[in-house]
């Protein structure tokens, strides 16, 4: 059964065209929360005119006016409350927020450069790394995010099947992985299965609204689905807090053995996946 406990949500989306798949998915998400009682925040990038490069002028009050360290710039504004006000306020949104979901076009296998520069200037050290002056200590799986659910949105333009596990472009779940397994599990949210719609470049009326039941019922069970069952660091798998144990999936390597159970992906997910490259190639 769905969860019934109203939630905060945060929508982050990043297209600049208001009829594009992702703007609709993100209209979408925004009506399914609230129709299901829940309290939702946006943040539309390209609307609010987000300033995606990360540099000296983050730092009103600088630590060293003569070298720009950003880690150490960053934790001195994050732990004096020196940061920008548009920082502030994104990072307000995150820190009350109980699932943030990121919707976005996949451009050169990547997120569009204003929501990678949200991330870059949003996630503070003493918040999203280097939590608690720990360095190391509390990451993937734990930190300034931990018990926070996370899902992106990802419309792509090109077909399943070169996204396919063989597929010439490399798996999807693979290409995403420094953002599902890195931004996201790395200060400790858990990370949803990725929702995924192929051949938005072509996508008809029909196309678009068969996508948009399979999205509504993914967003419906926000808080219900299985997140990506990511290793934690202090779970007892990497007893350096570095590398994995050699006990666990011995003569195995790569992104995918950091997750439990390889062979195993959340069924929802393969639904989906089934479902929409059903959809988009008929």
């Amino acid at each position: 059964m769905p969860s019934t406990h109203k939630k905060k949500v945060l929508i982050v989306h990043a297209h600049p065209e208001r009829t594009s798949v992702t703007y609709q998915l993100a209209e979408i998400a925004s009506e399914v929360l609230q129709t299901q009682g829940h309290e939702v925040m946006q943040s539309d990038l390209y609307g609010m005119g987000w300033k995606a490069v990360f540099d000296e002028q983050d730092f009103p009050k600088r630590v060293n006016e003569d070298r720009l360290s950003f880690i150490d710039e960053s934790g001195h504004a994050f732990a004096n409350g020196c940061q920008t006000p548009d920082v502030e306020e994104e990072q307000r949104k995150i820190l009350a927020a109980d699932a943030v979901i990121l919707l976005f076009p996949l451009w050169w296998y990547n997120m569009p450069a204003i929501m990678k520069g949200w991330v870059d200037r949003v996630w503070a050290f003493g918040l999203a790394y280097g939590y608690q002056g720990a360095g190391n200590a509390y990451r993937y799986g734990e930190g300034g995010f931990a018990g926070k659910r996370a899902l992106l949105a990802v419309s792509v333009g090109g077909p399943a099947q070169d996204y396919s596990p063989r597929g010439i472009n490399g798996p999807l779940e693979q290409l995403l992985f420094p953002i599902t397994h890195g931004t996201l599990f790395f200060p400790g949210m858990q990370v949803l299965p990725t929702f995924a719609v192929y051949g938005t470049a072509g996508i008809d009326a029909e196309g678009m609204a068969q996508a948009a039941l399979v999205w509504r019922s993914r967003v419906e069970r926000l808080f219900d689905d299985a997140p990506i069952a990511f290793r934690p660091q202090n779970g007892g798998d990497y007893p350096d807090r570095h590398v994995l144990a050699d006990h666990i999936a011995p003569h195995q390597s790569g992104l995918m053995v950091h997750i439990d159970q390889i062979s195993e992906f959340p069924e929802s997910e393969k639904n989906n996946a089934l479902a929409l490259t059903a959809i988009l190639e008929d």
